[in-house]
């Protein structure tokens, strides 16, 4: 808007104290220019509008409220460990699977990967056996040792009548903050 397109005698009418004796007169001739119908829709519709910005704004004060309840309990939420099997090192398996054999004799200690299998050709090398399993549980520093596959007896192979076989993993436990990874 530019001031030289403003015209200061409207201006002027607006302002003077005798418009508010006009807007007066005017609301007392409108009903008997408009009509009572008309009045009435028109106060309905006003009454409306007022409602509905009522409820508005009562909705958007509960939504307020609701995300800051939100915000409060994201932050209460701790932070959650994920646990995660990562696999020996092929190197370090052979190299205590070396140093096992030389200490249990009466069994066979061989690697694949990360997987360890021990086996025995009698039943009666059964002490030694269960001590080459308990070895290797104990093996190496954060090793996590699960049994793969059992077998005693009949259950086992022509060759052997003790077999197990063992995976090797390591735990590592990563922290998850707000359930982001």
């Amino acid at each position: 808007m530019d001031f030289k397109s403003l015209n200061l005698t409207s201006l002027k009418k607006i302002t003077d104290p005798k418009s508010a004796g006009d807007l007066n007169h005017f609301l007392e001739k409108l009903p008997q220019n408009a009509g009572n119908v008309v009045l009435i829709a028109g106060a309905v519709a006003w009454g409306m509008a007022a409602a509905l910005g009522l409820f508005t704004a009562l909705q958007m004060q509960g939504l307020t409220k609701m995300r800051a309840e939100l915000a409060e309990t994201k932050a209460l939420k701790p932070a959650v460990p994920e646990i995660q099997n990562i696999p020996i090192s092929k190197a370090a398996v052979d190299d205590f699977v070396a140093k096992a054999k030389e200490s249990y004799r009466g069994v066979k200690i061989n690697a694949k990967g990360s997987i360890i299998t021990i086996t025995a050709g009698n039943t009666s090398n059964f002490t030694e056996f269960r001590e080459a399993i308990g070895h290797v549980q104990n093996g190496g520093n954060g090793w996590r040792v699960s049994l793969d596959k059992l077998c005693v007896g009949r259950e086992c192979s022509k060759n052997s009548k003790l077999m197990a076989s063992l995976k090797v993993n390591k735990v590592e436990v990563k922290t998850i903050l707000s359930g982001k990874k």
